[in-house]
């Protein structure tokens, strides 16, 4: 019988998972409270890989405090692992701690999991409810859960329009048509985001970094990544010459300049070439190759043929947009979205749970692809 003590545990474990974005992938983002009714022994959240995890963290304040968690309640956002990882099982520990329940929000969609953490602990007498704010949990999680259901990474589209969808003028200058304000709030998708994606174009017009800005402290692996079909990068372009700091993943079509692709090896770039499809690169190696990387989360950023190309083959999970109160007009401005598109409107394809909230002078709209 769920209670409302149980709830507010809950919702205490998931906010304490959520501080773990931007640093504990490709790990999911657990918290784990250990609870006697309304008295919190101990708690805790996973922070990086090869770290403990969240149950063990919030058993080790238990004892550290010299509290036992003999006949209490611990509260996690996603089943407990049974299986040797960087670190050994937390199931072991669970019933080692004589906590008599385990509250859980759902399972762990990792094969090597799947029912076996709460399996475990049954056999070993401790009560397992599953399924508290199982929604939630899994809107959390929902990269984790990509990767391991479809093994590709959770794609977020971002762009910076205008109130008339453009993204750059007939010239293509596009700095800037958001404010300040906007542009640091959309570097904050990259902090929880594996790895930043552009088209080859956008390289070429706005020669831009893809960095990280703050840098997460303790930061998961970071990529840039670059849709070059015909390899046409530049050694000198920012991108190359701060490879030494943050690495860079460069696609290209199979038929590419192979003496170019030495130079940029041996510049420290990461080049893959993958088979075209419809003369375009094939979308499904290049997320194949990201999630053999270890990316769970990947935010395109552009330009309006990579958007297209994204949205067209239907590997867009979220959009983000940043929209601004201008209007650039003109039939030759750039539009934040190209590629094919539907033939009919009931096609079209609709945002699901959408958002829309204040940031600076712009307006952010956020939502799921149906």
């Amino acid at each position: 019988m769920v209670s409302d003590i149980d709830v507010r545990m809950m919702r205490r474990a998931l906010a304490l998972a959520a501080l773990g974005r931007g640093t504990a992938a490709p790990n999911p983002l657990v918290g784990a409270v250990v609870a006697r009714g309304r008295t919190v022994l101990g708690q805790g959240f996973h922070r990086h890989p090869g770290e403990p995890h969240a149950e063990v963290v919030a058993l080790g304040q238990v004892r550290q405090s010299g509290a036992s968690a003999r006949g209490a309640t611990l509260y996690t956002n996603l089943e407990p692992c049974c299986h040797t990882g960087r670190t050994p099982p937390c199931v072991r520990e669970i019933v080692a701690s004589d906590v008599a329940r385990v509250v859980a929000s759902m399972r762990d969609p990792n094969p090597a999991v799947d029912g076996g953490g709460f399996r475990h602990l049954r056999a070993h007498g401790v009560h397992v409810d599953v399924g508290l704010l199982r929604g939630d949990a899994a809107r959390l999680n929902e990269a984790f859960v990509k990767r391991n259901r479809q093994g590709l990474p959770f794609v977020t589209l971002k762009a910076a329009l205008s109130l008339d969808g453009r993204i750059a003028t007939p010239t293509g200058d596009s700095k800037w048509i958001t404010s300040a304000s906007a542009r640091r709030h959309a570097r904050l998708l990259r902090a929880e985001n594996d790895a930043a994606l552009v088209g080859i174009e956008t390289v070429l017009a706005d020669d831009p970094r893809l960095n990280r800005r703050p840098r997460p402290r303790r930061a998961s692996p970071y990529l840039r990544v670059v849709l070059d079909g015909s390899l046409r990068l530049p050694l000198g372009a920012r991108l190359v010459r701060t490879v030494p700091a943050t690495p860079l993943v460069v696609f290209c079509g199979t038929g590419a300049d192979p003496a170019h692709r030495r130079r940029l090896v041996a510049e420290g770039v990461d080049v893959v070439a993958v088979p075209r499809r419809r003369a375009k690169l094939d979308l499904e190696a290049v997320l194949l190759g990201l999630a053999e990387r270890g990316v769970t989360r990947l935010l395109v950023e552009g330009g309006g043929a990579v958007h297209g190309s994204f949205l067209d083959r239907g590997f867009v999970d979220r959009v983000v947009l940043y929209v601004a109160p201008k209007i650039l007009g003109g039939s030759r401005s750039r539009s934040w979205i190209e590629g094919d598109g539907v033939k009919w409107v009931r096609d079209a394809h609709a945002l699901r749970d959408g958002r829309w909230a204040r940031v600076g002078d712009e307006w952010m709209l956020e939502g799921y692809v149906s």
